[in-house]
């Protein structure tokens, strides 16, 4: 294992553990210490996206997200965030399409089927 990997895993770690205790700022600042080691990084991407709706940046959530999809498209829980933000804010056709998605490559996915449900 390299440094660079090392230390990419020891910022997504420790932005994952802010997250959790609801350190915002801290777990932002590890993300993107992440991204500029490693800017495909999908899941410090979709992690990014997340913290940025709890603090109410909505549309660097959804550009985080959108490109956390495009990275890995096969990823479902970047793609369940993702459509989960569009229901929030009120995107509900863009919400559809990616739970319809996620349907597609899990025909079981509970989340997705109560979320289309709450859609209908």
């Amino acid at each position: 294992m390299s440094v660079t990997e090392t230390s990419c895993e020891s910022h997504l770690e420790r932005g994952i553990y802010y997250k959790i205790e609801g350190l915002y700022d801290e777990a932002i600042s590890q993300f993107q210490a992440l991204l500029a080691e490693e800017p495909d990084h999908a899941l410090a991407r979709m992690e990014l996206g997340l913290v940025y709706g709890f603090v109410g940046l909505f549309d660097e959530s959804i550009a985080e997200l959108e490109r956390a999809v495009s990275l890995a498209p096969a990823h479902l829980d970047s793609r369940l965030n993702l459509a989960k933000t569009y229901c929030m804010l009120g995107m509900n056709d863009e919400a559809r399409a990616e739970f319809e998605l996620v349907l597609d490559r899990d025909p079981e996915n509970e989340e997705a089927l109560k979320n289309l449900v709450f859609l209908a």
